[in-house]
């Protein structure tokens, strides 16, 4: 099993310290700003950052649902990182001052990914799909901190 990444980055007009705020809010502002592939989101514990347990069920494809119960981390200043309880999957996102009242937002996902021919399609299909889910959750990100 090869590990698969995929990695998105946004540039957002407002300063690191609002936007990763509105990220580490899952009671309020992540369920907001999830697309329509995320579903059955619920706040399990906690809610804000550090400590916090989410669950969401995640549709990469119409055939790929991947169950999700994320423990939530902030190992250091300006990241969260989210751990799958279901899988292997974990979500880093990083957030960086990036010039006068910007940040940098940055979206990386690591997992286990399948073997054989079903894992070549996942390494070079997998990615790009993911990139693009995490880059409309960050416009919306974006729309939801820009106001």
């Amino acid at each position: 099993m090869a590990q698969v990444e995929a990695t998105t980055e946004r540039i957002i007009a407002a300063d690191a310290e609002t936007v990763f705020d509105a990220l580490a809010d899952y009671k309020d502002v992540r369920g907001k700003v999830l697309p329509g592939h995320f579903s059955e989101y619920e706040v399990r514990e906690g809610g804000d950052g550090e400590g916090t347990l989410v669950h969401w069920k995640l549709q990469a494809t119409s055939k790929r649902v991947r169950d999700c119960l994320l423990e939530v981390t902030e190992p250091s200043d300006g990241q969260l990182v989210e751990r799958d309880r279901n899988s292997s999957m974990v979500t880093t996102w990083i957030v960086t001052p990036a010039g006068e009242g910007k940040s940098k937002a940055v979206v990386t996902t690591v997992w286990d990914g399948a073997g054989g021919i079903g894992g070549f399609f996942e390494r070079t299909f997998a990615p790009k799909g993911l990139g693009r889910i995490y880059d409309e959750l960050l416009q919306n990100l974006a729309t939801e901190v820009e106001k």
